[in-house]
């Protein structure tokens, strides 16, 4: 007689929000509508949004990812990824006569719309972010180069030095860790009281959300999973997040088959969630391989409701 060994039970945190923000949504509608609309192939420039399973799937249905616009033949259909791009892009375009479509997130946007007026203000600006990041290198590039400085930590508040502290201003990335970014701003208003900043947060509400839902759940579980890519900013932020707020495990993973299971080890309680970037099928795929060793509850734990939606480009109307 076989006697099957029973499962280990395991909670299983749900963070909500969790996973696709409206402007990733948008990004990817935008890519799925072109190839309706003007049929394959349509070619995106750089990863649309930081997923390799959204990639790929974009890739099967007709989409052509090219990392510069010289990879883009003649007479074709271009689409900027939604971490926006340098003014220098779309004026190549242009002077191509390539039909292109910005999937840039409307939040993003804002920033570089602020960082112009801001500049137009005759005021130096600092952009509080991580080098290399699509997102910087985009901000970066809507205004001449060396009219934008680079702040990506508290010691490199601390130690610039501007050309007159009287006219200073700074913006940041969307995606960057609430706290860190509140440190660094901190020490800016302390050392340049006249500083001007943002009217609005600038760190989008889906990454703040999501980092809020996070340490909810956080202090409660003995491990914390994040579903995302490492080139995600918002994803590696979930995971620091997680540290911070007292779990004694957290990791990143892009898909079930990455979890480390020896890692782990056999914990009671649970948290998971999913990068902005993330579809929510990767959150089950993830569920599921808990529920081969686990007898898994599953717990929802709400912090924020989203109703955040975008416009799409009016050149995909019906």
């Amino acid at each position: 007689m076989t006697v099957t060994k029973a499962k280990p039970p395991l909670t299983l945190l749900l963070a909500s929000p969790r996973g696709f923000c409206a402007g990733v949504d948008r990004a990817i509608q935008i890519v799925e509508m072109a190839i309706e609309k003007f049929g394959a192939p349509v070619y995106v420039r750089h990863e649309i949004v930081h997923n390799r399973f959204v990639v790929e799937n974009l890739e099967r249905k007709g989409a052509v990812f090219v990392e510069e616009l010289d990879e883009v033949p003649a007479g074709a259909r271009v689409i900027f990824s939604a971490h926006g791009v340098p003014k220098a892009v779309p004026a190549e375009a242009q002077a191509r006569e390539l039909f292109y479509l910005d999937a840039t997130c409307p939040l993003v946007s804002k920033v570089h719309v602020e960082a112009e007026r801001l500049h137009e203000r005759g005021l130096e600006i600092l952009l509080i972010g991580h080098a290399g990041h699509p997102e910087v290198i985009g901000t970066m590039g809507q205004l001449p180069e060396g009219a934008v400085k680079l702040i990506e930590t508290i010691a490199d508040a601390e130690a610039f030095e501007p050309k007159d502290p009287a006219k200073l201003a700074f913006v940041t990335q969307t995606t960057l860790s609430v706290d860190d970014t509140a440190g660094i701003v901190a020490v800016l208003r302390r050392r340049f009281p006249e500083i001007a900043g943002p009217h609005k947060e600038d760190i989008c509400y889906a990454t703040t959300n999501r980092q809020e839902a996070v340490k909810a759940i956080a202090p409660r579980a003995e491990a914390m999973l994040v579903i995302g890519a490492p080139n995600s900013s918002n994803s590696m932020r979930l995971v620091e997040v997680a540290e911070r707020a007292g779990c004694a495990y957290a990791a990143l993973v892009q898909r079930a088959a990455d979890i480390d299971w020896a890692a782990l080890g056999n914990p009671a309680i649970v948290g998971l969630t999913a990068g902005a970037s993330a579809p929510e099928v990767l959150v089950e795929e993830v569920i599921d391989a808990f529920r081969q060793r686990f007898e898994v509850t599953v717990e929802d734990i709400p912090v924020r409701r989203e109703s955040v939606q975008f416009k799409l480009p009016r050149a995909l109307a019906v």
